[in-house]
C-alpha cells in the first residue's frame, strides 16, 4: 500500500470512527490532526513519545480514544469555553486532538518531563491553537500551587497509574461541581472499586463509570468518572513520589 493509500484508508476510518462518537471536524480540523502526526513521528524518531506509529493505530488508539471521552461529558460542555487539565500529558493525548476537534475548550498541558512540553508547544504553534498553554512540574507540587489548584472544571487523563494515586494526583486540579475522567483499560472493576475510599478522601464521588470498544476496534475502553463533590484536605496531594508509592487504600 502505498502512502497516499495509507492516507485515505486512515481518513475513512478517522470519519467513521468520529460518525459512530457523533462528532463533526472540518476539513482544516482533520488537516491538523494529521499534520500533529507527522510531527509526532518525525520527533519520535529522536525521543521516546509513542510506541505506536503506524498511522491506522494512531488513528484509534490515539485521536479517536482522545475524542471517545465524549461518551464521558457531553458534547455540549465540550464545546464551550470550560478549563480543562490534562494531567501527564505525555505526547499530548488526549489534550492536543480535544483542544483540534473542540477549540472552545481552555485547555492547560501538565507533565514532568519539559522535553516532551517543547515539543508540544512546537505543535501548538505550528497549528496556530490558542487557549492551551503547556505546565512543566511533578502533579505533586502543581497540585498545592493554588494557581492551578481546584482551577478546573474538567481533568483528564490517560497516564498509567492506579486509579487510587491518580485519583490523588488529579481530583486537586478540579473544582467542587468539576469531573475528573480517568481513561482506563476494559477490565477495571477491580480497581476502581479498590479507588473507591481514596476518591472520597480526596473530595470525590464516582458517578459513572462507562465501558465501550474503541471505533474501529475490539479494544476495550473504561471511563471512570468522578464528579467532585467537596473541597480536596489541604494536606493532599502528598509529597512528590508518595501517591504512588502508598496508594491511599481503606485500611
Amino acid at each position: 500500500m502505498n502512502i497516499i493509500e495509507n492516507k485515505d484508508k486512515a481518513v475513512n476510518i478517522l470519519y467513521k470512527g468520529l460518525e459512530e462518537l457523533n462528532i463533526t471536524i472540518s476539513k482544516e480540523q482533520e488537516e491538523k490532526l494529521f499534520i500533529y502526526y507527522d510531527m509526532l513521528i518525525e520527533k519520535n524518531k529522536v525521543m521516546n513519545l509513542t510506541a505506536i506509529t503506524e498511522l491506522e493505530e494512531v488513528v484509534v488508539k490515539h485521536f479517536l480514544d482522545s475524542l471517545s471521552v465524549i461518551k464521558a461529558i457531553e458534547g455540549r460542555i465540550l464545546n464551550s469555553n470550560i478549563k480543562v487539565i490534562d494531567v501527564g500529558t505525555g505526547a499530548g493525548f488526549p489534550g492536543i486532538p480535544l483542544k483540534i476537534v473542540f477549540p472552545e475548550l481552555d485547555i492547560t498541558l501538565l507533565d514532568s518531563l519539559n522535553k516532551r512540553l517543547v515539543f508540544l508547544n512546537e505543535v501548538i504553534d505550528e497549528l496556530d491553537l490558542h487557549n492551551i498553554s503547556t505546565v512543566h512540574g511533578r502533579c505533586e507540587d502543581i497540585g498545592r500551587d493554588i494557581k492551578y489548584r481546584e482551577k478546573y472544571n474538567l481533568c483528564v487523563s490517560r497516564a498509567v497509574a492506579n486509579l487510587s494515586t491518580l485519583s490523588e494526583l488529579c481530583i486537586p486540579f478540579v473544582k467542587t461541581g468539576g469531573w475528573f475522567v480517568s481513561y482506563k483499560a476494559g477490565d477495571s472493576d477491580e480497581e476502581i472499586e479498590n479507588a473507591e475510599f481514596a476518591v472520597s478522601k480526596l473530595g470525590g464521588k464516582i458517578k459513572d463509570i462507562v465501558k465501550f470498544n474503541l471505533p474501529n476496534s475490539d479494544l476495550g475502553r473504561t471511563f471512570v468518572i468522578i464528579e467532585k463533590s467537596k473541597e480536596t484536605p489541604k494536606g493532599y496531594p502528598r509529597k512528590a513520589g508518595t501517591p504512588l508509592k502508598e496508594p491511599l487504600n481503606k485500611r
